[in-house]
């Protein structure tokens, strides 16, 4: 065959799926394919795959060739003509790829089914004669013998894929996957025989979730709740889930959900007392927290049992921005599984709750899903529930909300297989559960199960769905609900007594009304062995002191191995130079860098026992080519050799280091490394962007969480965040990390942002992140051209000595009593000032570096101020725009003015105010900028009282 006849072949493009198949029904037994096919298929197995390379589609014959190796494996005669032999396995296959479109999915009923010719017979030729004829089976399951009639053949497909349980799985390119998922669906055609007891326990959850609801409604007369009503199956799915992961060997599930039963899911399955969420309704929760959070967006964590053992649950906190907590729940994970040590990613499982408009529209999905199989991020697999409502928010149109087929599409992205149940079959829900949690389990990859169903009460409680949604509503208001269908079946079948399900539901009530549990899971004062202490950081008054200092010989020591490289390790020139280097700065040969003081920082936390991780998009090299965290053989030949960190080779027994360039997200990572620190007090986390002004994408992070995550559910957290900033003409979009957001944000002491300006600076302040009892997020601002600086050095008695100086006073020797202004400053342009009064011999006026903007150091300042007592100016300068930056912050906050008084003149310089972080023309850069430093020791006309605009 040649080029141009395999370009145009029935072997390839649509028909490669089905050729496929038809090869490895080959392989199992060669009779069951037509003649000319078992040629074809014999003549393969002389062929080399690597022949057929360079061809269009080589690789699917070569996959072939490499199966042929295998040989076959039986001969049974075929019945039969070929084409209607062919015609078989084709339809079979039809009803792999599309039989979902069919299912009965639909609680509402509201559409008819659509018109798919290749899953009618007709469409391949039969007639109703055929019908009686046998053919063989090829892969299908669930047949005694490897042949059955047409009508037998179509009734199994129909059943397994049309059934309460619509499948989507074919796309999956690892065929192990897909034999697997065909094993376990066909061969009992989706449907789960489940015995009395089993059934009885379905309804008795699926009476739990409705009767909450209904109770909750009675009780708590239009207050919000989000209810989980016309949903309750996700109940029953959670009930296996928990089951069937802890029969696996899962120790810990860790769940992410946003508002829809998420108070539901609170009570009936992580036991939370209904006594305490009543009083959340009723307003008599106790006010721990200095802000708190609406009762549907609180977290909880319990223990229960399960068949293998001990299983504890955690529902992760969550804001009203839905899908956003799902990278948090994947960096707790993750976080969890190092600690326990599990390389299998079995033991923790993350679960997260979707709703079906925000699963497709919320683009951190897709970043999450994006490093689901990636080695720094990936948790062995997520199982994703969807709680599809069909609708998203009541006054949507639903040809409005996703250009899709179905919600889940994202999903295939990563193969994941897509189990679409309906909600009003509660049984098909739990079989689908179960499917799912053995999928990831087995195969370590996400999973899908989109429960299909509706909303009953509209948006939230307070809402009119009519008003928008006449049609559905009116189908929803006739809809006597899931556990009225599922009861009803019971009794009809006999496993249930005609007033079973009243009394359950009389029963359940009954416990409510006493504010508890029917039959509460929750195993009390279960001591875990992985879990965490927090409480030497819980309620720690915030200070600065912290003592970092270490020997001048440890110095030395930890210096000598990170420039240790191994001898048969061919470094780039470039990094062979800065390694040389720092061989040369921990002798005391050379003072130190930027890079050399940061990793001396991680290298003395490894050795006291302190794990480090860091994460970003150019980490282990360093954006600005300074850190070289992780180092690459020059001569290696593959991907997977040739890399050493030499913060791995610190000492024998030291504290992990993970050291991971992430994909290019910053709001799905950045909320990963979130989840990561919220679980691990006593790892420092660092999340650096790879331009500060990129941390922009991961604004919604940053608001719901690092910033308020202590004040509305006292969660502790002390990720670091490196956000490189400085204007060096490079543009709007590479100039400034806008400190003034995070400014705008600052109270109650949550959180740190700081602008170190040598390398002792960020020695001490990355171990004082970690030395001190406490836990708060920092923001450190950074420097980018500032890392090479000839003047931003350090010696190593800096690193042996003090700590971190959250105000640096003047360092030159001034006449104090000459000096008529004092400059206050932050960053680089601290050394471009410096250069300008050295170059135009000024004594007047002193320079002195803010280093922590929040918490402000009224002390240091003062202290620094107060050396010089003719000072009558104070002139704050700064790179950025005048409504940009520090200033207004500090202006508004008093900062300033209340340590200065009335008798010294505060001024501002800066550049004019701007829509826009920073200019794009480098000519206009260089003049505004040497406007900045001129008018820093120049007159200035005083601009403070004058508005941003």
């Amino acid at each position: 065959m040649t080029i141009q006849q395999r370009s145009t072949s029935h072997l390839f493009g649509s028909n490669a799926p089905f050729i496929e198949e038809l090869y490895e029904n080959y392989l199992s037994d060669p009779a069951s394919v037509p003649e000319s096919w078992r040629a074809y298929f014999d003549n393969l197995q002389s062929q080399s795959g690597a022949a057929l390379r360079d061809v269009a589609h080589g690789p699917v014959i070569a996959a072939f060739a490499e199966m042929a190796k295998r040989g076959p494996v039986r001969a049974v005669t075929s019945e039969g003509d070929d084409k209607r032999q062919v015609s078989t396995l084709q339809l079979i296959n039809a009803y792999r790829f599309l039989g979902n479109r069919w299912a009965n999915l639909d609680p509402l009923r509201r559409t008819e089914r659509p018109h798919i010719a290749e899953l009618e017979p007709s469409y391949y030729g039969f007639t109703e004669a055929d019908l009686s004829r046998s053919f063989n089976t090829g892969s299908f399951h669930g047949f005694s013998t490897d042949h059955a009639t047409l009508r037998e053949i179509l009734e199994a497909v129909r059943q397994t894929y049309c059934g309460s349980v619509g499948s989507e799985y074919m796309y999956i390119s690892d065929i192990s996957q897909k034999r697997w998922i065909q094993a376990r669906l066909e061969s009992v055609r989706a449907t789960p025989r489940y015995d009395a007891a089993k059934k009885k326990r379905i309804l008795e959850r699926t009476t739990a979730a409705e009767t909450l609801e209904r109770y909750l409604h009675t009780k708590y007369v239009g207050q919000k709740r989000f209810s989980l009503e016309g949903g309750e199956s996700a109940i029953v799915a959670m009930d296996e889930l928990i089951s069937v992961g802890g029969s696996l060997g899962a120790q810990e599930i860790v769940i992410g959900m946003a508002h829809r039963g998420r108070l539901n899911v609170l009570v009936n399955t992580l036991g939370k007392s209904p006594s305490m969420l009543f009083s959340e309704f009723e307003g008599k929760a106790a006010a721990d927290l200095t802000a708190g959070d609406v009762k549907y967006h609180m977290g909880f964590s319990s223990d229960v049992m399960t068949s293998g053992g001990p299983m504890h649950l955690t529902l992760a906190f969550n804001p009203s921005h839905l899908e956003i907590i799902n990278p948090v729940v994947e960096g707790s994970v993750y976080a969890r599984q190092v600690r326990r040590n599990d390389e299998a990613k079995s033991q923790v499982i993350p679960v997260l709750i979707h709703g079906d408009a925000a699963v497709a529209g919320q683009g951190v999905n897709q970043e999450m899903l994006n490093f689901s199989q990636t080695r720094g991020y990936g948790t062995g697999g997520t199982v994703h529930i969807v709680i599809n409502n069909q609708i998203g928010f009541t006054t949507s149109d639903p040809r409005d909300y996703r250009s899709s087929l179905y919600c889940t599409d994202i999903f295939k992205m990563v193969e994941a297989p897509i189990f679409h149940v309906n909600g009003d079959d509660p049984e098909a829900v739990a079989f689908a559960t179960q499917l799912a949690v053995e999928f990831r389990q087995e195969f370590k990859k996400d999973v899908v199960v989109d429960i299909i169903c509706f909303r009953k009460l509209g948006h939230n409680e307070q809402d009119e769905p009519m008003v928008t949604q006449p049609l559905m509503y009116r189908t929803i208001q006739k809809h006597v609900g899931t556990r009225k269908l599922y009861a009803d079946r019971l009794v009809a079948e006999g496993t249930c007594q005609a007033d079973e399900p009243e009394r359950m539901i009389a029963e359940y009530r009954e416990h409510l009304d006493r504010g508890e549990l029917l039959s509460n899971p929750v195993l009390p004062g279960h001591n875990r062995q992985f879990s965490v202490d927090w409480t030497p950081f819980l309620k720690k008054a915030y200070s600065d002191e912290c003592d970092t200092a270490i020997p001048v010989s440890e110095i030395k020591r930890l210096g000598e191995r990170l420039a240790t490289i191994p001898q048969t390790f061919t470094l780039h020139s470039r990094v062979k130079k800065i390694i040389d280097d720092r061989a040369a700065m921990a002798s005391g040969e050379q003072a130190l860098d930027w890079g050399m003081g940061e990793n001396l920082a991680y290298a003395s936390l490894l050795a006291q026992g302190f794990p480090v991780r860091l994460s970003g998009e150019d980490v282990g090299r360093g954006t600005f080519f300074h850190r070289h965290a992780v180092l690459h053989d020059q001569k290696r030949e593959r991907w997977d050799e040739g890399i050493y960190k030499p913060l791995d080779h610190i000492q024998d027994g030291q504290a992990g280091f993970q050291c991971h360039d992430s994909v290019l997200s910053e709001e799905a990572v950045l909320a990963f490394e979130y989840g990561y620190s919220t679980t691990e007090p006593n790892e420092l986390v660092v999340w650096e962007a790879q331009f500060g002004d990129f941390v922009n994408g991961a604004q919604v992070v940053i608001d719901q969480f690092i910033s308020s995550g202590e004040a509305k559910w006292g969660r502790l957290s002390g990720l670091v965040m490196m956000l490189p900033h400085g204007y060096e003409g490079q543009g709007p979009e590479h100039s400034s990390c806008r400190p003034e957001r995070f400014m705008s944000l600052a109270a109650e002491n949550n959180w740190q942002i700081c602008v170190p300006t040598t390398p002792a600076q960020v020695f001490h302040l990355l171990r004082r992140q970690m030395l001190r009892k406490l836990r708060k997020p920092l923001i450190i601002v950074t420097p980018k051209s500032l890392l090479r600086h000839k003047e931003a050095i350090s010696t190593i008695d800096e690193l042996a000595t003090g700590s971190f100086q959250t105000v640096i006073p003047e360092v030159e020797k001034l006449d104090p009593k000459k000096v008529k202004r004092v400059v206050l400053c932050q960053g680089k342009i601290y050394y471009e000032l410096l250069a300008h009064r050295r170059e135009n011999k000024i004594t007047d006026t002193a320079l002195v570096r803010i280093e922590q903007i929040y918490p402000f150091p009224t002390e240091a300042f003062a202290a620094a101020i107060n050396q010089f007592p003719n000072a009558k100016e104070v002139v704050w300068v700064q790179e950025e725009p005048r409504n940009q930056g520090a200033w207004y912050w500090l202006a508004s906050r008093q900062h300033l003015v209340n340590v200065l008084g009335t008798k010294r003149k505060l001024l501002l310089v800066s550049r004019p105010a701007s829509a826009s972080p920073a200019v794009g023309y480098y000519a206009k850069h260089n003049a505004q900028q040497k406007a900045v430093i001129e008018n820093a020791f120049g007159p200035i006309q005083d601009t403070t009282q004058q508005s941003p605009n």
